[in-house]
């Protein structure tokens, strides 16, 4: 079991600001109108922005399915942050209905 909490798609509204670190392919394809997309890789060069991002609340961050979240609230929590995971991840929004857009105004979809 994770130390850190995971946070049901169901909780947050459509217009929820989170964190997704997916891959700018998979952001392309889909993502939440107000997620903020740092892709995993550019993290360490962009903390501040995550820092910034977190603020004195909770930071709720998202990949396609969770595995990659697992791997970097760890880090992420180092650096003081508090941090959980959207259950589920993009999959779970995208199934649940949630608002979603693609950045080529496509059908979105979770790649």
């Amino acid at each position: 079991m994770s130390r850190f909490p995971d946070v049901p798609v169901t909780e947050l509204s459509d217009d929820a600001v989170f964190l997704d670190i997916r891959e700018q392919h998979e952001w392309d394809a889909g993502h939440a109108p107000n997620a903020v997309h740092i892709p995993l890789g550019e993290l360490p060069m962009r903390l501040d922005e995550v820092k910034e991002l977190a603020g004195d609340g909770q930071l709720i961050v998202t990949c396609k399915g969770g595995g990659r979240v697992r791997r970097t609230l760890p880090s992420l929590a180092e650096y003081g942050m508090d941090v959980a995971n959207l259950e589920g991840g993009m999959k779970a929004w995208h199934e649940a209905g949630k608002a979603m857009q693609s950045s080529d105004g496509s059908e979105p979809t979770v790649a």
